[in-house]
């Protein structure tokens, strides 16, 4: 696949783009979306899971719900995993097919329930007996049948950050793998509920295969004995997780080719359809955050380039000590170490510290890499700053696909209570 940030004439662009003509018309800071990564990336995984039959590729939207985001990667026939009725909403505007929707997430409510329920989604991933308990429960009063399987915790650590991983014996995600039987049968006994599948997801980021395999086996293993146990699993959800490369100078994530021919391997047997969560993998690369530099400011070891965006626009570095590559718009050639900073008025609101990087100035841009994951997300009005816009581009054609939420919106979202208005009339 073509690079899709790429320098020509000097001047980073996103495909056909040029950087700075959004910067100009947009402002900074903003994030900027390809169409061409996104479509690339998920070919890239629909071929190596072609071997497996029909599997169904739902994009966790929780890695970047931007309607044109998921309907850009819908019109590649990808589905959704979901993990509140918001997500819901938003995949089903985008035009994914509820039988593509998959609901994931501990803490899902009666009334989620009854609206995935309405829609008519693929599965839910049910998180414990209790939540089986009330699935039923709102399927029996609405009149329907609701397909289902246990999300199975198989006491996995996937070696990756604390904060993404999802597998591990104390996780707060799903069943233990050894009470799998028992609330298995005990929820075949409810009414309402089809006992269709079986889902695991151990974390975020992975940079190993090892963890998935054992994982995956596990899987399998309680397969057959639910079949055994005369349950009928025709569906297994096997998660995300699959890491891309933030740091050239970490260890490189197994390439999806040999992720393919793992789980070809290890599931060749089991007689199911397959479902799959992508969210990093498919937009992570295809974004960055565009930035202004504010100012150079002297330290003491080294300077600071404090830039207009902020740990309220991109939570990563502060969050999970994360690593996103700095980059100039229109780089000179020369280098320099410094420490990239935001303005907000917190410690923690630093993006690097020591980088060795382009050297820039006041004015300049730059970009912050493989911001297409887990950024705008995540993103906050802390200090007061306007909610960050994002872009997407498609070739030479470009559009705001959500705009800069300012202040003064914030502030009419205020409501200031009766006894209190004669202070600011």
């Amino acid at each position: 696949m073509t690079e899709a940030f790429e320098l020509r004439g000097g001047v980073l662009h996103c495909e056909d783009v040029p950087l700075p003509d959004i910067a100009a018309a947009v402002g900074t800071p903003v994030y900027v979306y390809s169409s061409a990564a996104m479509r690339g990336h998920a070919r890239q995984l629909q071929d190596v899971l072609s071997t497996l039959g029909d599997p169904l590729i739902a994009y966790a939207v929780k890695a970047n719900p931007n309607a044109a985001v998921i309907a850009t990667l819908g019109a590649e026939g990808l589905g959704a995993d979901i993990v509140s009725s918001g997500e819901l909403a938003r995949a089903l505007a985008a035009g994914i097919p509820a039988n593509r929707i998959v609901f994931s997430g501990v803490g899902k409510t009666r009334d989620e329930m009854a609206e995935a329920l309405d829609a008519g989604i693929c599965q839910f991933n049910l998180e414990s007996g209790n939540e089986a308990q009330l699935l039923s429960e709102v399927a029996t009063s609405l009149g329907v049948e609701a397909r289902a399987g246990f999300r199975v915790n198989p006491g996995v650590e996937p070696g990756t950050h604390a904060k993404i991983s999802t597998g591990a014996a104390e996780s707060k995600f799903g069943i233990q793998a050894s009470q799998a039987l028992a609330e298995y049968a005990r929820a075949a006994a409810l009414p309402g509920l089809k006992l269709q599948g079986i889902a695991v997801h151990i974390g975020s980021q992975l940079t190993s295969l090892a963890p998935f395999e054992q994982a995956f086996a596990t899987v399998g293993k309680l397969i057959a004995e639910l079949r055994a146990a005369g349950h009928e699993i025709t569906l297994a959800d096997l998660g995300g997780g699959l890491g891309v490369r933030y740091d050239p100078h970490a260890a490189a994530p197994p390439r999806p080719a040999e992720y393919g021919a793992m789980v070809e391997r290890l599931t060749r047997n089991w007689d199911v359809r397959l479902v799959f969560e992508p969210g990093r993998f498919l937009v992570a690369n295809a974004g960055v955050l565009l930035t202004e530099v504010i100012r150079v400011k002297p330290g003491a070891t080294h300077p600071f380039v404090i830039v207009d965006a902020a740990m309220n626009d991109l939570m990563r570095p502060t969050l999970y000590d994360a690593w996103h590559a700095i980059e100039a718009v229109r780089p000179s050639g020369r280098r320099a170490t410094a420490n990239v900073v935001g303005p907000v008025c917190e410690t923690g609101d630093t993006f690097a510290l020591a980088r060795e990087m382009d050297a820039v100035g006041e004015g300049d841009l730059v970009v912050f890499r493989s911001a297409g994951a887990y950024a705008a997300t995540m993103a906050s009005t802390y200090n007061s700053r306007p909610l960050t816009p994002e872009v997407l581009v498609d070739g030479d054609k470009w559009a705001v696909v959500r705009p800069r939420i300012d202040v003064a919106r914030l502030i009419d979202w205020d409501v200031v209570p009766d006894w209190l208005a004669h202070q600011i009339a």
